[in-house]
């Protein structure tokens, strides 16, 4: 006797079940993955929770910029705001080379690669967090919060952060983090960001989602209101304490003499800053930004333009104290030795696109929708000497974090689905 047939709207129910499940299960994780944009201070540390207090503090560093030739000690103790869209991924792996070789402990995100961004960093976000820990060395994705930073380093620890021209750094974050900000998605014409800047605040709403992406994004992530009016007295008193906290400020359109700067800070050796570039984009079809549309772009990034402009004009001084001469040769080492350890570790020599990459350890993440974001090809035949430096240079974030025991379960979940749903 044959088992009796389903009746179609059975299926279709347990389809129609099924999907509802499904769909509920990936709001709920995406709710986790990515919190409510104008989050508060409410979840930060209470402020009796004990902060960092180490029993020895490692030895002041002797200032090198000044020319001496005064012995110092390389600082381990470091703080990394690492800002969108500003070669910081660069220098991300730079820092996690270094604290893995001197056996240094890294503030890790407990899930993600982020600190719960855009909300508040708070010392509870940290993955195996305990009252009265230190850590030396914070450099993920966060919403910068003072205190709660301080509170997990230890008082002698150096603070840095990296930014960039506005309007280039916009015309980045638009191409990149469009497909997830809904205010971009009512542009129909073949070049949008175009289309947005003619009349940005048709199209932007501060309270979007996702919305900080689109306007003075370095203000925002440095902690600051980027909705203020440019002409607000609290626009130059931001700045004036960002310039007091932060020890040096890079900019990315000069990263080789931000490097030698910062190696002259902490008393590094050459190897230690060497670099790939990394998290790179594939350049876009549409034409950069340029004339008219660059002046429309610093406009709506005024916030970000006075910043941009403040530390400009001091990183130059850095550079007039250091040397000019000076600089000029240590930068031409810093580039002789990064073409040298690009003959050695890179096959081909030049990044490639994601479809080419043969090792999937060495794949980078991509943006929502599209494989953008350029990698590279390990050499199948390095020396001993190289073998394992030319690997950590070329490993993405997502990989080296996992590399250096970070829990990283929601963004591994996040991959999965998208891998799934091929987004």
């Amino acid at each position: 006797m044959l088992p009796p047939q389903k009746k179609p709207w059975e299926s279709m129910a347990k389809g129609l079940v099924l999907g509802a499940l499904f769909t509920s299960f990936l709001l709920l994780v995406y709710s986790y993955a990515v919190p409510p944009l104008h989050a508060g201070l409410a979840s930060t540390t209470p402020e009796a929770a004990a902060s960092c207090s180490p029993p020895v503090l490692e030895p002041e560093a002797v200032n090198r910029a000044n020319g001496s030739a005064g012995e110092c000690q390389p600082r381990r103790n470091i703080v990394f705001l690492k800002t969108h869209k500003t070669a910081s991924s660069t220098l991300l792996n730079i820092l996690f080379r270094f604290g893995q070789k001197h056996r240094l402990k890294f503030a890790f995100p407990n899930g993600r690669n982020d600190f719960d961004y855009p909300t508040f960093f708070a010392r509870s976000l940290v993955q195996d967090y305990r009252p009265g820990a230190c850590f030396n060395i914070i450099c993920n994705h966060m919403r910068f919060h003072y205190d709660e930073v301080r509170g997990l380093v230890p008082p002698n620890a150096i603070f840095i952060t990296v930014l960039r021209d506005p309007a280039r750094l916009f015309e980045s974050s638009f191409h990149y983090f469009g497909p997830v900000v809904p205010l971009t998605w009512k542009l129909s014409g073949g070049d949008k960001l175009a289309e947005f800047l003619q009349d940005p605040d048709r199209y932007y709403d501060p309270n979007g989602f996702n919305a900080h992406y689109l306007r003075n994004l370095l203000f925002f992530d440095l902690g600051y209101d980027n909705g203020l009016d440019p002409g607000s007295p609290q626009v130059q008193e931001h700045i004036l304490e960002v310039e007091r906290r932060f020890h040096l400020v890079l900019l990315q359109e000069y990263f080789d003499e931000s490097l030698v700067l910062l190696k002259d800070l902490l008393c590094w050796e050459l190897e230690d800053v060497l670099y790939f570039k990394l998290n790179a984009r594939r350049d876009s079809p549409v034409p950069r930004l340029s004339g008219e549309m660059y002046g429309r772009a610093t406009a709506w990034n005024m916030l970000d333009a006075h910043l941009y402009r403040h530390f400009n004009a001091s990183f130059w001084r850095k550079v007039e104290a250091f040397g000019q001469e000076r600089m000029a040769r240590e930068v031409a080492a810093l580039r002789h030795a990064n073409e040298r350890m690009r003959t050695i570790c890179i096959d081909g020599g030049h990044a490639v696109d994601a479809a080419a990459i043969q090792d999937e350890a060495m794949q980078p993440w991509q943006p929502l929708g599209t494989k953008s974001i350029l990698g590279y090809n390990l050499k199948k035949s390095i020396g001993q000497r190289h073998a394992q430096l030319c690997r950590r240079m070329l490993t993405p974030e997502i990989q080296y974090l996992m590399d250096l025991g970070a829990n990283l379960w929601v963004t591994k979940l996040w991959k999965f689905i998208r891998d799934f749903l091929r987004w």
